[in-house]
């Protein structure tokens, strides 16, 4: 038996004004009843099963339904009431496509209503609803702080059409569901803003104590897959030979190995970051046609929704965060809170990056210092030392000379009091760690010049060339010649 129509006296024996003013007291109770449960921090979804539990019963409808909105043009069920409601029950997700209330109203932002529901809808949810025996009904939009975030519906299987002012009373409710879920919404948000800071601060923590990339990625996929609701969470390095992304880093939730190599194809959001090097989202992306082995995993994973942020290392494009859901959509926003996480990888890479830096330019100090000593080691033995070993033999054979009544001692010691003057000069130059003066600064001729003028036995010296050659080739020669003139010395008994 049907229930008599919304706003109708019981019986039949009630003045008019009696029975509108005993309908306002009940609908004010309902509000009362919705309001304190609002007032008390319910849960929202004990929320809306009491908001269509009033509904169903105040309007005396034999549905009252609940739905939400979601990206992809699809509305779920998130709370039913009334013996119509076994069609269409909480949680069941329809696409918005013809003509509805449910795709009325989100395509208007506005109320909307059907007078009759079997002649004038289509679409999946129309069927649903005409399988319910829904003959008109009624949609009133739930708007929280400015924005479209589902709708309350009332239908009966009456003839006659609902009420005209159904669309207003139903308002007043779908406003106390609007307050219901933007303070649940705020307190998420703190709750949410507490956990990312705490996670932040744990990362940074690492970062500043120098631990090693490698460990920080896993972190940070560990701490974005608990942040996200235990989604899937990696850190990918581009490879520009391909161009492909590598996994890097992998939360415990995700089961790919580390160094897993994916090329780009269209259904990735970490592609879309190498593209236009902006964060990037794919919802919904049906792989079940796609081939190659990403499509494989995808499917194996059961990749439902996917949003990547890029990492950029001083002004370049290393890589990207990633994080896929398997069984919702990951909500708006995600993108702007995955980007804190990439600001920190970026710094951890480049602190490595430096002391990767720092360490290589110390290997180069070191290897440059042990070059320069053997050099210096190379130049004592060919330049000072041979001359020290000239000026030896050529004190003995002052020393025979002076003992035979050959030659003049002044001479001799002249000469070797010269060529220590020269060792010493040497010496000091050596002592810095570099070649010869004269050859920096003046060249190849100059220094041969020097290097005959301080030999211990005459030399004959033709420059054919005044022209400056590169710094090794001038000191390659000028060893040559000095380490020529030595073994002259030492070896030729040169005269």
């Amino acid at each position: 038996m049907n229930a008599p129509a919304a706003g109708a006296p019981d019986g039949g024996s009630d003045p008019p004004d009696q029975a509108r003013l005993g309908q306002l007291a009940q609908e004010q109770a309902a509000l009362r009843r919705v309001a304190t449960l609002v007032a008390q921090a319910t849960p929202p979804e004990e929320v809306f099963a009491a908001v269509v539990a009033e509904v169903g019963q105040l309007f005396r409808v034999e549905l009252a339904i609940l739905f939400r909105y979601e990206t992809g043009r699809t509305a779920t069920s998130v709370a039913a009431w009334g013996p119509a409601a076994e069609n269409l029950p909480v949680g069941i997700r329809l696409p918005l496509e013809g003509r509805n209330l449910s795709t009325l109203v989100f395509e208007t932002g506005r109320p909307a209503r059907i007078d009759r529901y079997a002649d004038s809808s289509s679409g999946p949810i129309g069927a649903a609803i005409r399988g319910t025996g829904i003959r008109s009904a009624v949609g009133t939009p739930v708007i929280v702080e400015g924005s479209l975030w589902g709708a309350i519906f009332a239908g009966s299987t009456l003839e006659q059409p609902l009420p005209p002012d159904t669309e207003a009373r139903l308002a007043s409710f779908t406003e106390l569901v609007a307050t219901a879920i933007a303070n649940t919404e705020s307190r998420a948000a703190l709750t949410r803003l507490a956990e990312e800071q705490a996670a932040l601060r744990r990362v940074a923590t690492l970062v500043a104590q120098g631990v090693p990339p490698v460990e920080i990625f896993s972190a940070v996929s560990n701490e974005a897959s608990r942040l996200f609701g235990a989604a899937k969470a990696a850190v990918l390095r581009f490879s520009h030979d391909g161009p492909a992304a590598v996994f890097v880093g992998v939360s415990q939730t995700l089961d790919l190995p580390v160094g897993t190599r994916w090329e780009f194809q269209p259904g990735m959001a970490s592609a879309e970051v190498y593209r236009t090097r902006r964060s990037a989202r794919v919802d919904a992306m049906d792989w079940s046609s796609a081939s190659g082995p990403v499509a494989a995993a995808a499917r194996r994973l059961g990749i439902l929704s996917s949003v990547a942020s890029p990492i950029v290392v001083e002004g370049r494009l290393w890589g990207a965060m990633n994080i896929t859901s398997t069984d919702q959509l990951l909500p708006t926003g995600t993108e702007g809170r995955l980007e804190n996480f990439t600001d920190l990888l970026a710094t951890a890479i480049a602190n490595a990056e430096s002391r990767s830096e720092l360490a290589a330019s110390r290997r180069r100090i070191v290897a440059a210092s042990d070059q320069a000593r053997r050099r210096i080691e190379r130049d004592l033995h060919d330049g000072t030392q041979q001359r020290l070993v000239s000026l030896a033999l050529a004190a003995r054979t002052a020393e025979a000379d002076v003992a035979a009544g050959r030659g003049d001692p002044r001479a001799y010691l002249a000469r070797i009091a010269a060529g220590l003057a020269d060792a010493a000069a040497e010496l000091q130059e050596f002592s810095r760690g570099i070649h010869p003066a004269i050859l920096s600064e003046r060249g190849l001729g100059p220094a041969l010049r020097t290097l005959a003028r301080r030999s211990a036995v005459p030399v004959d010296l033709e420059v054919t060339a005044d022209a400056r050659y590169p710094e090794p080739v001038e000191v390659a020669a000028y060893y040559v010649a000095s380490e020529a003139l030595a073994n002259a010395m030492k070896h030729a008994q040169a005269s």
